[in-house]
């Protein structure tokens, strides 16, 4: 799902707040998140979407992935009428990046806006099957 650079900076900016200073993520009315994040899955359209925007040689063009946690604004928008559930959840925001001289570079800085993606399936809440009983 693609999302704006208002919601990836608003869910870039609580991340820095809580959880990158090693506190607890925090919910709905400021709650900690007692069950956080095992893993999120992303298709391989959205994965291919993105690196088919990056550069085509396989040691530059990729995927940055930021590690970033859901808002009340961003998880109601992800996961409408579960918004609440997810508010504080770790979550990542990719965007297609190309490794030019030791510097990572979004695709789209400039003229071209970055495209950011987040969404996918993630547990909790969604975690049937766990990858881990397969």
């Amino acid at each position: 799902m693609k999302i704006d650079k208002k919601d990836f900076e608003a869910m870039k900016a609580k991340y820095d707040k809580e959880v990158k200073k090693g506190k607890p993520g925090t919910g709905t009315k400021k709650k900690d998140k007692t069950n956080q994040t095992d893993w999120i899955f992303f298709d391989r359209e959205t994965l291919e979407g993105l690196l088919a925007k990056a550069d085509k040689d396989p040691k530059v063009g990729g995927i940055q992935f930021y590690f970033t946690e859901y808002t009340e604004e961003t998880a109601e928008k992800a996961h409408p009428k579960e918004g609440a559930a997810y508010c504080g959840q770790l979550t990542l925001v990719m965007c297609a990046a190309n490794l030019k001289e030791k510097k990572l570079v979004p695709v789209g800085l400039g003229a071209v806006k970055a495209e950011y993606q987040n969404g996918g399936s993630q547990c909790p809440y969604s975690c049937y099957p766990d990858p881990t009983d397969i």
